[in-house]
């Protein structure tokens, strides 16, 4: 009998409120965002966050709320290569804009009636003087003036924040030594901030409705996509951000209903993320992968398409696979058998799930699992398949005879299934 759709979905994301609970989090929110209907759902979602127990730092833009401000009192402001040229009178419409904002924000985070769905919440927000900037200074005879970039962030009292429960918030605005206050750029104070607080997780939410496909990315892919897309602010913040350290970055719309909860809480998710660690990179297989192992094969098993395996013989084999993991559900594998006498080694047992196929995963483990081949020695690989024979020959594999096989292989040969064997060099 088929369950509830509420308790299948609460059954999928369990494993994300356990993974990302006392995880920190660095969100930053475009001004836009604050600007349209859909605000309060995602600031509710923001909270929501907070009581599965997200240590959240909220950065806020206010991009278009200062622009707003700077043509009601007649201040006009130059922007050059993409920064605004913030004068000592632009300056205090700037920081009426920002104060605001913020004021919006902490008074959204304070929503405790019971019939919204921050009934009870009693969300603690803080802020304070914790981002040091400097000025940009004068850039090809250009004086900025008021507009600074992050010097660094003070990260102990944020951290303290964080450890007794408050949403921390900074805005788009920094302070001197000297006593100076400066425009800053959200962006990259949002990306400071996640790579001095050494985030777990860096969200750019972009002020457009979702159109791209879900996607996650290697850094090395991101840097390609970038290339192809320069002039791509925020994504460029986002590769930036992933180059300094921090393991996740996602960029996702503010404006699609839910999409925060969705790219965080569930496998795929719903916007970009880019993995500073290759998230779809193969790694050697530990014991505890064991049962993600059974669960990919045994569907194959019981098809007559792979060889059956106990779980005694898995974890005996445990050294030999490679493993391709997603939130920690293993998504695909490959082994590597070696029979040194003859310098060969057997490819076996590849397999990819069936909702991560079609992307060349399965390719990605055979080129490590004949990388490993190589390390160790070996000068040819083999494979014995009775479904797959053209994805090999599609990959260099030539069909050999069965009296090819390395003489221990060649006893355990089952002429049933007949198996047809094939042979690449290295």
């Amino acid at each position: 009998m088929s369950q509830h759709p509420l308790v299948e979905a609460l059954r999928e994301f369990a494993p994300y409120v356990h993974a990302h609970h006392g995880r920190t989090f660095v969100l930053s929110i475009p001004g836009e965002a604050l600007l349209s209907e859909g605000r309060r759902a995602l600031i509710y979602d923001i909270a929501l966050l907070r009581s599965l127990g997200v240590r959240i730092v909220l950065v806020h833009g206010a991009r278009p709320q200062i622009e707003a401000r700077l043509q009601a009192e007649a201040c006009a402001c130059e922007v050059v290569d993409g920064l605004r040229v913030t004068s000592t009178a632009a300056m205090a419409s700037v920081a009426a804009a920002v104060g605001a904002v913020r004021m919006e924000l902490e008074a959204l985070l304070s929503t405790s009636v019971a019939s919204s769905p921050m009934g009870g919440a009693r969300i603690e927000v803080t802020a304070g003087n914790w981002v040091i900037a400097r000025p940009v200074g004068i850039r090809h005879g250009v004086d900025f003036q008021h507009t600074g970039e992050v010097r660094r962030i003070n990260v102990g009292p944020i951290e303290a924040a964080l450890n007794r429960g408050a949403v921390v918030l900074l805005s788009p605005a920094g302070y001197s030594p000297t006593g100076e206050t400066f425009n800053l750029l959200a962006e990259d104070v949002a990306l400071k901030a996640a790579v001095a607080l050494r985030a777990d997780k860096l969200v750019y939410l972009h002020p457009e409705p979702s159109a791209a496909t879900p996607s996650q990315w290697s850094l090395g892919t991101a840097r390609e996509q970038l290339a192809q897309t320069p002039d791509d602010a925020l994504f460029r913040a986002a590769v930036e951000a992933a180059e300094a350290g921090v393991p996740r970055v996602h960029v996702v719309s503010a404006q699609s209903d839910g999409a925060l909860l969705t790219e965080l809480y569930t496998r795929d998710g719903i916007g970009r993320m880019i993995a500073a660690d290759g998230y779809d990179a193969a790694r050697p297989a530990r014991i505890d992968d064991v049962g993600g192992i059974l669960q990919l094969i045994e569907p194959l098993e019981r098809r007559g398409v792979l060889v059956p395996r106990s779980r005694e013989q898995l974890e005996l084999d445990i050294d030999r696979f490679l493993v391709m993991t997603r939130d920690g559900k293993v998504i695909g594998c490959c082994a590597l058998m070696p029979y040194p006498e003859e310098r060969i080694g057997e490819i076996a047992c590849i397999v990819v799930h069936p909702d991560y196929q079609r992307e060349g995963r399965a390719d990605t483990l055979l080129r490590q699992a004949e990388d490993r081949a190589r390390s160790e020695g070996l000068e040819r690989v083999m494979a014995l398949t009775t479904h797959t024979p053209h994805w090999f020959v599609e990959r260099g594999f030539t069909q050999a005879e069965v009296g090819s096989l390395p003489v221990r292989k060649q006893a355990l040969y089952n002429l049933q299934r007949n198996s047809k064997v094939f042979v690449k060099p290295l």
